[in-house]
């Protein structure tokens, strides 16, 4: 679909090439850019974070501006709109006028719409103000993870992917206990001021760190392919939020039906189009084919954890938030414990036998949570959790890595974008498939049953969507990604 600069080189099946670089060097030794892809790394950990950070600010909100609690979701509601709305015109935008700029542009618009939604002295100035917020994230997310990948040799980009992985999984741990401590011992606002320092810093780092690039003299845009996946996007992220919401009403299958026919209409359109916005062949690939059907099962389950186990906790079993908080925080730490062994198991056994085991794994862990009671010893729950965190942590990684192994140089903007999208998809499906689970498994009210056998319920259809994903993975080939675990894939850091 988009052509590379004509000083960029490729490999004859058009994969990446070692021998690519505008830093002079070429083949093995020209060296990729951690400090990069950890600046990228933490522009993502914003947008994540700011996605789902306010839920336990929402009563601080709401006492504020004298309205309906029920009434500030709207301010998480049109940020994840933005986001998922924005990410489908954010490759052709790179593109057009080079990552470096519109990655920079994107971070000055999110700092930018941070301090407005500081200073709002309403709820419709902090929607409209979210809505500006999240058009920002939307571009950070895919046109940083163009940048890492262009300047990574295939050798390296195990390495380089599992730095851009960690924030999808930390941030929904740990959004509820920073909003709660944040909105408890501050004010809601610091919500969004402690994103200035950090903004600021992000983008006089971008200034030095991100690659010079020209820009590429692309083809018009694709308007009715933009139009058409921009509504559908748009469509499905509203009915998955009314169906988590407010599933009562028949608004959220009717968006969802609407939103689902728009992208069906949009691939369609972009497979007969000549120049379509995204380049749909990355799906002849069955290595980035698996982050559409496994991954995105994988994505959706480990996203609906940090929904439910904390609900549980709390109206299951009576916790304090505080102390629900302090137990998911297990999952944080394992997440970061198996950190550095996770390009490690990789290599070892591929990724393969680490996506089969990564999922079976977390299944047993989740099924595990359907069977914890208020009596269960702390140390006991606290080490289930533990481990489902380290299990998710390098299943995510696996995914995040084997997507791109065998994309072709040309359509890495294409892949690039449609992954985030898909990420964001799976995000929002898990949160309100968890939501549906539990009003499909409460109890009537002529009966006397434990307060939390909904959310056992659901942990275990989770589970079994968990087994889902790895008989998916069953059936990829023998040796996936061989590429991204060769002999030459030792010289990067460490996980």
């Amino acid at each position: 679909m988009y052509k590379r600069p004509p000083t960029t080189n490729s490999s004859p099946n058009g994969a990446p090439s070692d021998s690519a670089g505008g830093d002079g060097k070429t083949g093995p030794d020209r060296p990729w850019k951690p400090r990069l892809a950890l600046l990228v790394a933490a522009t993502f950990f914003m947008e994540f974070l700011d996605a789902t950070i306010l839920t336990t600010a929402i009563p601080s909100i709401a006492a504020d501006f004298r309205v309906d609690a029920v009434d500030v979701n709207i301010t998480m509601t049109v940020y994840l709109l933005a986001v998922g709305s924005g990410i489908p015109v954010s490759g052709w935008l790179a593109e057009r006028y080079s990552p470096r700029r519109i990655f920079i542009l994107a971070i000055a618009i999110f700092t930018a719409a941070s301090l407005l939604c500081a200073m709002s002295p309403n709820l419709a100035f902090l929607a409209l103000s979210r809505i500006v917020q999240g058009l920002g994230g939307a571009m950070m997310v895919p046109v940083g993870t163009l940048m890492v990948l262009r300047d990574t040799p295939k050798s390296q980009l195990l390495v380089a992917t599992a730095f851009l992985a960690w924030p999808g999984l930390l941030a929904p741990v740990l959004a509820p206990v920073a909003g709660g401590v944040i909105s408890t011992y501050l004010s809601w606002h610091w919500i969004f001021l402690i994103n200035l320092p950090l903004g600021i810093g992000a983008v006089i780092a971008a200034l030095r760190l991100t690659p010079k690039t020209p820009a590429i003299q692309s083809h018009r845009l694709d308007w009715q392919g933009l139009v058409l996946t921009t509504a559908g996007v748009g469509a499905l992220i509203a009915g998955l939020e009314l169906a988590s919401s407010h599933p009562e009403t028949p608004w959220a299958g009717v968006s969802a039906i609407i939103g689902s026919a728009l992208l069906v209409t949009a691939v369609l359109w972009m497979r007969a189009s000549p120049n379509p916005l995204f380049d749909l062949k990355v799906f002849h690939s069955r290595t980035f084919r698996a982050t559409a059907t496994g991954g995105f099962i994988y994505r959706l389950t480990i996203s609906s954890i940090p929904f439910l186990l904390p609900l549980m906790f709390q109206t299951g079993f009576g916790w304090s938030p505080v102390q629900a908080g302090v137990m998911v925080t297990a999952v944080f730490i394992g997440n970061i414990c198996i950190k550095p062994a996770t390009t490690p198991l990789i290599r070892r056994f591929g990724f393969k036998t680490v996506l089969v085991f990564s999922a079976l794994a977390s299944a047993c862990t989740f099924a595990g949570f359907a069977f914890l009671t208020p009596s269960t010893p702390a140390p006991l729950t606290f080490a289930l959790l533990l481990c489902s965190g380290a299990f998710r942590s390098a299943g995510f990684s696996a995914y995040a890595s084997l997507q791109y192994a065998d994309t072709k140089a040309a359509q890495l903007t294409s892949a690039a974008t449609v992954s985030a999208t898909l990420v964001q998809l799976a995000t929002g499906v898990g949160i309100a498939v968890g939501a549906l689970l539990i009003r499909f498994f409460a109890p009537n009210s002529t009966e006397a049953a434990d307060a939390a056998a909904p959310y056992r319920a659901a942990l275990l259809v989770m589970a079994a969507l968990m087994v889902t994903s790895a008989l998916d993975s069953v059936l990829l080939p023998k040796r996936p990604g061989a590429a991204l675990v060769g002999t030459g894939a030792n010289d990067g850091p460490p996980d």
